[in-house]
């Protein structure tokens, strides 16, 4: 049960309407960081003027005033999706003016800091600021071409499994099965320390491409039949794919995306990444990956064309007991947008208590 927690008049049906539209998004949009350190259980309602509002990447922020003891003010920080998300939402640099009183509702940090995560928000008149999602395209009605991958490619929601848990981090909780080792590091990770590659805007490699592909659209590039690219709009993750038959270079040889070479077997692509450098939390939980770490795509066209079969492999010994195996459909959207994701330092690390 969510506790509500008020200060503010209450929400007409339009809002309630809106922030329903905004939890469809919340679970896998609102935090690249973990929800450990949010109460989840508990909206909090607060009234005031904004006093800033920024849309970077990977979250954009509004901060409120509201009244507290003694005629002081407190800044409430209030987190919300990544700029690219927020503007597919219909936000825009003009959607709140600084001054103006808005009526927000956020799910608080547990240590009780004026911070929380958006869970809707309405202008003092009571207009919601929420709109249909847009620039999200759906599977174009043909494909550039039937027999070639190359393109744009963005998940289909409406093919995702109903046990899809949804985001990176859940769908590694449920499906990783950890070594004492893993174990281990897991507990000892904590988001707000500099041991988070995010803090300084460093991205996941493989296979969370495919995972974000629940909001980013990835971009898949043949050149010349020699290299495959490929590249996800979230944090700008780019890769590149070996297709002339190259070993991979000796285990002392470590990259952050890892090396990757590929193949074709009939009309799939197969590409194996190994040479992975250590990465402290690439599933976004605190769960490590190293050296050991191993990674077999596969990659095929489907349905004439506009949709696109992607699985993966994943096993990392040291880490990991076993391995796992994922699939999902991508639909092609050869208008997606794929503008720089231009991670914000500051806005990355606005989320740390000393912020």
């Amino acid at each position: 049960m969510v506790k509500h927690l008020n200060n503010t008049t209450h929400y007409s049906t339009a809002t309630l309407f809106a922030t329903l539209l905004m939890l469809c998004f919340s679970s896998a949009v609102y935090s690249h960081h973990s929800d450990a350190a949010l109460d989840l259980n508990t909206v909090v309602n607060v009234t005031g003027p904004v006093t800033d509002f920024s849309l970077r990447n990977p979250h954009a922020y509004v901060t409120v005033s509201v009244p507290g003891d003694n005629n002081e003010s407190i800044e409430w920080d209030v987190q919300m999706a990544s700029a690219i998300t927020m503007r597919r939402l219909g936000w825009d640099p003009s959607s709140l003016s600084i001054g103006e009183v808005v009526n927000v509702s956020l799910y608080p940090a547990r240590d009780g800091r004026p911070y929380g995560l958006l869970n809707g928000i309405t202008k003092e008149n009571g207009e919601p600021l929420v709109a249909s999602p847009r620039g999200i395209t759906r599977a174009a009605p043909a494909p550039a071409s039937a027999d070639s991958i190359a393109g744009r490619w963005l998940a289909d929601r409406s093919r995702l499994p109903d046990d899809y848990p949804g985001g990176l981090d859940q769908l590694m909780i449920r499906d990783l099965v950890l070594t004492d080792r893993g174990k281990e590091l897991e507990t000892q990770y904590s988001q707000a320390s500099e041991e988070n590659p995010e803090l300084s805007c460093i991205s996941k490699p493989t296979p969370a491409m495919i995972i974000y592909t629940d909001l980013y659209p990835i971009e898949i590039t043949i050149n010349n039949n020699q290299t495959i690219s490929l590249r996800s709009q979230y944090f700008d993750q780019a890769r590149t794919v070996y297709m002339d038959g190259r070993e991979h270079p000796p285990a002392s040889e470590l990259f952050h995306e890892g090396h990757s070479t590929g193949q074709w077997e009939g009309d799939e692509l197969v590409i194996d990444t190994t040479n992975f450098a250590f990465h402290r939390s690439p599933y976004q939980n605190g769960i490590p990956s190293g050296p050991q770490k191993h990674v077999v795509e596969r990659f095929k066209l489907i349905a004439g064309g506009t949709h696109l079969e992607v699985s993966f492999f994943l096993e990392d010994p040291e880490f990991i007991l076993g391995s796992m195996d994922y699939s999902r459909e991508l639909q092609y959207v050869p208008a997606a947008n794929m503008s720089p994701f231009n991670c914000d330092l500051e806005s990355t690390r606005r989320f740390l208590p000393s912020q």
